[in-house]
């Protein structure tokens, strides 16, 4: 189902896409580690982001906050927007309106 938005759902997987792109470990999340993701090419590991942004974009629809390595994403349904942290520092959001 994913989150309710009304924004673009392509512009959303985007900047999406680019927030948890900030996470350094996110690769932590299909249960890989630090050497497998490295051996990943740039355009692998983006392809490795957008499944990832898409995966949350859905699951945050029942869950409000996942785990992703070292960060978590937060559905804020108040806001109407996913924040995306690392322990207490808010790296981003991203806008669902």
């Amino acid at each position: 189902m994913g989150v309710k938005h009304g924004r673009d759902y392509e512009g959303i997987l985007t900047d999406l896409t680019e927030a948890i792109g900030r996470i350094p470990d996110r690769y932590v999340f299909f249960e890989m580690d630090a050497e497998e993701w490295s051996r990943l090419g740039e355009r692998e590991q983006l392809e490795v982001d957008e499944a990832l942004a898409e995966d949350l974009f859905y699951a945050l629809g029942t869950e409000s906050l996942i785990p992703v390595g070292g960060g978590v994403v937060i559905h804020d349904k108040n806001q109407h927007r996913i924040n995306i942290l690392i322990g207490e520092e808010e790296l981003t959001f991203v806008p669902l309106i």
